[in-house]
């Protein structure tokens, strides 16, 4: 009788608990920094734009089913990679398809201001690259807003990257 009483009493105790959110939301700091205007908003920020990090960039045009993507990458001495395909926006997730390298798609972080690629990616993402050049780990920042100036982005070989195709 009295273990019964005490897992009555054990299980009393946790009813009051609920799961943790599996859905992540800012914490207090960062929703005033969103609401303040410090840090935008990754819910309701468009992509589209130019980001860049020393010779590195990306581009993002929309496009009439999602978006026109473009990445190059320059080490210097031969050691590059470039490629454009498509982007599709779920929350704070850009899922890249890499049509220039047939079988390379994987999930970039945006945060509203930074695109942060994985720091691995399939195999067939190698195809975008020369030599030991590898498009893992790159991490761009917004340097323009606007779809002409990320429109007119070129790779090292002079190869447009996020035109329309028109």
């Amino acid at each position: 009788m009295k273990r019964a009483l005490a897992v009555l009493l054990l299980l009393g105790g946790c009813q009051g608990q609920s799961a943790p959110d599996a859905r992540p939301t800012p914490s207090g700091l960062e929703a005033a920094a969103i609401e303040a205007g410090i840090i935008s908003d990754p819910a309701g920020t468009d992509p589209t734009g130019l980001y860049a990090r020393d010779r590195d960039k990306i581009c993002i045009v929309p496009s009439a089913t999602a978006y026109r993507v473009g990445v190059y990458v320059d080490y210097g001495n031969d050691y590059f990679c470039s490629g454009s395909g498509e982007a599709t926006r779920t929350g704070e997730t850009l899922h890249v398809e890499l049509s220039s390298a047939p079988g390379c798609s994987f999930d970039a972080k945006f945060d509203g201001d930074r695109i942060a690629v994985p720091g691995a990616l399939p195999e067939a993402c190698q195809k975008a690259c020369s030599k030991r050049a590898s498009l893992a780990g790159l991490n761009v920042e917004r340097l323009s807003d606007s779809p002409s100036e990320a429109a007119a982005l070129r790779d090292g070989r002079g190869r447009m990257l996020c035109d329309s195709g028109k």
